[in-house]
Formats: C-alpha cells, sequence, structure tokens
C-alpha cells in the first residue's frame, strides 16, 4: 500500500469538525481490504469507527482523527487539493494527522499481529462524541488494547524527535465577583466589584503552584480575562468576572485545584462565585515496555532515541491514558493548523517504516 496516496486521498476529503466529508469511508475501504472487521459508532453527528484484525499476541491500537480545524485564509495551495509539489504534499490535515493515520494504515498492511484503529470525527471539536464513546463501547466489547499510540504531530524539528508521554491537565475558572452599584463620587454608599477581586487575583497570579517534575514542567495560572461591562467613569461597578486558566501537571488534580481556587477566595471574598470545569485531568505514562518498544523502533529507523516529554496542550490520549498505556507519536508539527499546512513525502514514508518496525516488535 502507498501511504502518500493514501494521505493525498484523505486530505482531498474536506473533513472540518464536525463534517466528515468522506474521509471515514476512505479509510474504512482501506482497511476492509486489509482483513479489517470494522464497527461504525455514531454519537450525536459525529463519525467514528473501530476497525479490527485480531491474531494471537499484544494487541496494539493506532488512534486518531479525521476531522480538521477550518483552513482560513491566504493558502498558496487549495487546502483540500493535497497538491504535491517537489516532493511535499500541501493540505489541511497533512500533518494532524491525516500523514500519520495513512502511515499506521501502510504500516498495518504490511504487517502481522493483533492490531487495531480508533478513529474519531471529533477530535478537533468538542471532543464529546468521539474517542471518550469509543472507548467505553471497547470496553464494554472487551476491546480494550495493551498499549495504544496516538498519530499526533510529535516531532518538533525532524522525524522522531519527540514521542509524548503524558499530557498537562487543564481547568478553566470563572470568578464572578459581587460588588454594590454606586456613584463614582460616593464610594461610602457602595462596594466596588472590582476592589474585591484584584487582591483575589494578585494572590493567583503570584502563587507558586510547584516546582515541576522529571517529565512536567511547573504548573502555571494564567488569567484570561476581566470583565466589568462599565461604558462610564462615574460609576462603581456592581460586578466584576474574571477567567483563568491552569495548565497543570500529575501533582494536581482538577478537583485540588478547585479546592485550592475556593480556598483562596474564601480568605478573600467568600461572597463570590466559582465555575470550574476541567477539559483533561495530567496524566504520565510510565517507562515501560510500552514506550521503549516505541522507542527502539524510532531509534531503528531514524538512527536517533528520542526525547520523551509531556509538552503542549490536550488531546484524545488523556481520554485513552484512563484505560491503557498510551503515547503519543507522529509527524512533524510546525505547519498544523497553519496556513499551507504540509507534509514531505518522504517523512511519511519514514514514519510508515517506524510503524513497522513498532508492530512488528510490539505484536510478535
Amino acid at each position: 500500500m502507498d501511504p502518500v496516496a493514501l494521505a493525498r486521498d484523505l486530505v482531498r476529503c474536506n473533513s472540518v469538525t464536525p463534517a466528515d466529508g468522506g474521509a471515514q469511508a476512505v479509510l474504512i475501504n482501506a482497511l476492509e481490504n486489509l482483513g479489517f472487521a470494522v464497527t461504525k459508532l455514531k454519537y450525536g453527528n459525529i463519525e467514528n469507527f473501530f476497525a479490527e484484525r485480531a491474531a494471537p499476541g499484544p494487541h496494539l491500537c493506532f488512534a486518531g482523527h479525521t476531522d480538521v480545524v477550518p483552513p482560513g485564509e491566504g493558502w498558496t495551495h487549495d487546502p483540500f487539493s493535497a497538491e504535491e509539489v517537489e516532493g511535499i504534499v500541501y493540505g489541511r490535515g497533512a500533518v494532524d494527522m491525516k500523514g500519520s493515520i495513512a502511515a499506521f494504515t501502510a504500516a498495518a498492511a504490511a504487517m502481522k499481529g493483533h492490531i487495531s484503529f480508533l478513529i474519531t470525527g471529533d477530535e478537533e471539536g468538542e471532543a464529546i462524541n468521539g474517542t471518550v464513546k469509543v472507548l467505553e463501547w471497547m470496553r464494554e466489547q472487551g476491546k480494550i488494547p495493551d498499549f495504544c499510540v496516538v498519530g499526533e504531530p510529535t516531532s518538533q524539528a525532524r522525524l522522531g524527535d519527540v514521542v509524548k508521554v503524558g499530557r498537562r491537565g487543564s481547568l478553566n475558572a470563572k470568578i464572578t465577583m459581587p460588588g454594590r452599584q454606586g456613584h463614582a463620587a460616593y464610594p461610602h454608599l457602595a462596594e466596588n466589584a472590582v476592589h474585591k477581586l484584584i487582591p483575589v487575583l494578585a494572590a493567583l497570579a503570584g502563587a507558586r503552584l510547584d516546582e515541576g517534575n522529571e517529565f512536567f514542567p511547573a504548573s502555571t495560572l494564567q488569567i484570561t480575562t476581566v470583565d466589568v461591562g462599565n461604558p462610564v467613569t462615574n460609576v462603581i461597578p456592581g460586578q466584576a468576572v474574571a477567567g483563568l486558566n491552569i495548565r497543570f501537571n500529575n501533582a494536581h488534580t482538577g478537583a485540588s485545584l478547585t479546592a485550592w481556587l475556593r480556598e483562596v477566595l474564601d480568605r478573600h471574598a467568600p461572597d463570590a462565585e466559582l465555575q470550574v470545569s476541567v477539559p483533561g485531568e495530567a496524566f504520565l505514562t510510565q517507562p515501560g515496555k510500552e514506550i521503549e518498544t516505541l522507542s527502539k523502533a524510532i531509534e531503528q529507523v531514524t538512527g536517533k532515541a528520542p526525547e520523551r516529554n509531556t509538552a503542549g496542550g490536550t488531546s484524545d490520549a488523556r481520554f485513552i491514558a484512563r484505560y491503557c498505556p498510551v503515547a503519543e507519536f507522529g509527524l512533524v508539527g510546525a505547519t498544523m493548523h497553519k496556513v499551507d499546512e504540509a507534509v514531505p513525502v518522504a517523512d511519511i514514508l519514514q514514519l510508515t517504516g517506524i510503524y513497522k518496525s513498532l508492530i512488528g516488535a510490539f505484536c510478535a
């Protein structure tokens, strides 16, 4: 199987979240021709599927997404033409992550073993009707793998230089500070909500959450917005709202950070309202057979061992980590989500070789 041809076929599908654009049909056809049994799993308006070719030995799963972000303006190549120019394929999703999907499919075509695919159309969207629900189905059906590789574009300067073995968690908080509106000339008759909010934000912004560890940097808190909605200069605001985001390592959980935020508010302004959402918890896949096998496969093909880190935002690996060991490894991400997203043909071919090496070593 030619992974470049398959990658171009996938890129030609306009699968901007939540649309599928025919991308999963292209992939399903390729996998069924390789002997995979495919189960389509539609949740809400999102297309997903699980494909499996069972065999004796450890079960290796590849997780990926066929949905892409909108292309935006200013492309020099049609974002859905998959044009190849001087050995480079251009198009939305070429790197994130249709090229990786094609590479693993081609690797599976050449190798034996218990292999499966978890494919969603909801990674770039709300991530509600995608991987998280497919995993629930897999658990019910007894299909949880021994190891899962997510084909996110983890490489930085060159293919194979980074494997992600975990991710930081993310917490969003909204603080609503009540006050009492009044005339600026008569502050004794009012209660300034902004004045009450400032000490809270100073305490939060000045806190050192931790010092980081071997795999994670220090956790960080960023105030993302402060809103009063006051269009005039002579009115004391009766309410002020602040938003913040915490990117946290495995020293914390969403629950522990929520409790800390509430404790800070209780010290400074116990009447403040706190709303919290946690899109993802921090996770770390501990060093072991799975990560070692992937690292050795990369080194065998590229000649260099990859760095292991946890940098970046969230991915669907945060859901998979609840069920089995997981790592993320794929193409160079320099152009992902950018205008003229592109992948060298040579990288797709080399990535196919790495995935072949991984399947051969892990599934033996």
